[in-house]
């Protein structure tokens, strides 16, 4: 057999490092409203891109991002928050109340700091996030990933003053599934957002 070039240099293929269910202090490195249309219309999210900024986790994400070798690198660390419709649905009063949590763990973790409706001043604050693990299905294939699903003060992670979530499987399926372990090597999230920051 003839030997390629770059054989010597070229990354091998490794499997992901699964980020463990529980609560983190995260840093927020940016935050955005994304719209979204599908046939049954638009909705907006304030996608919020974080890592994790103390204990053995830290800086997760920025090594899973400098990890993966591939041109659609995707910065893996994003919580996406509903934006209220103000249509007065039920939906929407969850989607209201599920919002001012997030944004009142953020103004308490960070003192001083008051929400004004300007999405980019989240940036450079901290907060803590609580992750649960969600099934997920691509292409074909599924298994289970830890995603963020809400904040909490920064406080309450260091005190251990949370609770985690039940894992959420696809529709449909029981939850007692989750307890199987996924590789997601090759798992892609649509619409992350890349860096640079």
């Amino acid at each position: 057999m003839r030997p390629f070039n770059n054989y010597d240099t070229t990354q091998t293929i490794s499997a992901r490092a699964q980020l463990p269910v529980g609560a983190y202090i995260c840093q927020i490195f940016k935050a955005e409203e994304k719209v979204y249309t599908s046939p049954k219309g638009e909705w907006h999210k304030l996608e919020v891109s974080f890592d994790i900024s103390e204990g053995e986790h830290k800086d997760f994400y920025a090594n899973d991002y400098r990890a993966q070798s591939g041109e659609d690198k995707k910065w893996k660390g994003v919580l996406r928050m509903n934006i209220p419709t103000d249509d007065g649905s039920e939906a929407d009063g969850w989607t209201k109340r599920s919002f001012k949590t997030n944004i009142l763990a953020i103004e308490e973790s960070n003192n001083g700091y008051h929400w004004d409706w300007n999405e980019a001043q989240l940036k450079g604050k901290t907060v803590g996030i609580v992750f649960r693990s969600e099934e997920w299905e691509y292409n074909g294939k599924h298994g289970w990933r830890t995603a963020p699903f809400k904040m909490v003060p920064a406080a309450d992670v260091k005190s251990g003053n949370f609770k985690i979530p039940d894992p959420k499987p696809l529709n449909g399926k029981a939850a007692s599934q989750a307890s199987t372990a996924a590789d997601l090597s090759d798992f892609v999230e649509v619409a992350s957002a890349d860096l640079p920051f």
